[in-house]
């Protein structure tokens, strides 16, 4: 099941205006708070705000990364040669397969 760029937008858009009922707890450095309340700053929004927007985009990026895979077009080809190839039996698993089960 693929996911589109739009569709992971319209969901975060959907849990960005739902009832917040969970809670984050975080420790920063006196540096990091100042960075990140100067970042909010900037783009005129809290400071929760903002971070629940970073972490969000982070999260949901980490798991597109998960899905989608950018090879070369050697590396391409190679693949498309191995799933086009006609499958070879293989004795070993098909015994294994035939065992009754434990």
């Amino acid at each position: 099941m693929a996911t589109s760029m739009e569709e992971i937008s319209s969901s975060h858009a959907k849990r960005a205006s739902a009832v917040r009922t969970g809670r984050l707890g975080l420790r920063t450095t006196p540096a990091q708070a100042a960075l990140i309340q100067r970042a909010a700053e900037a783009t005129r929004k809290s400071v929760t705000e903002f971070v629940l927007t970073s972490v969000c985009e982070k999260a949901e990026q980490v798991l597109l990364d998960q899905r989608i895979f950018i090879v070369d077009e050697q590396t391409w080809q190679t693949f498309q040669e191995a799933i086009e190839r006609p499958a070879r039996l293989n004795m070993g698993l098909r015994e294994l397969i035939s065992e009754p089960a434990i």
